[in-house]
């Protein structure tokens, strides 16, 4: 179930490449989610990682994840 969310969520991510050739990722439905990689498959990693981080920060704090349809 937490995997569905996080595939669901990575769908809807935005890169972007940096000036150093690196990459930066972010969830804008999900504020926070921020992650940084070298190539654009080594963003999406961390992205999912920080993401999965966000989400259970989420749950314990209980705060209400938002809708990825």
């Amino acid at each position: 179930m937490v995997q569905d969310y996080i595939n669901a969520a990575l769908t809807y991510a935005i890169y972007e490449e940096l000036d150093d050739s690196s990459f930066s990722g972010e969830i804008p439905k999900c504020p926070g989610t921020i992650a940084f990689g070298q190539t654009l498959e080594e963003c999406r990693q961390e992205l999912a990682a920080a993401l999965q981080d966000w989400i259970l920060s989420a749950s314990r704090h209980g705060d209400e994840l938002p809708v990825i349809p």
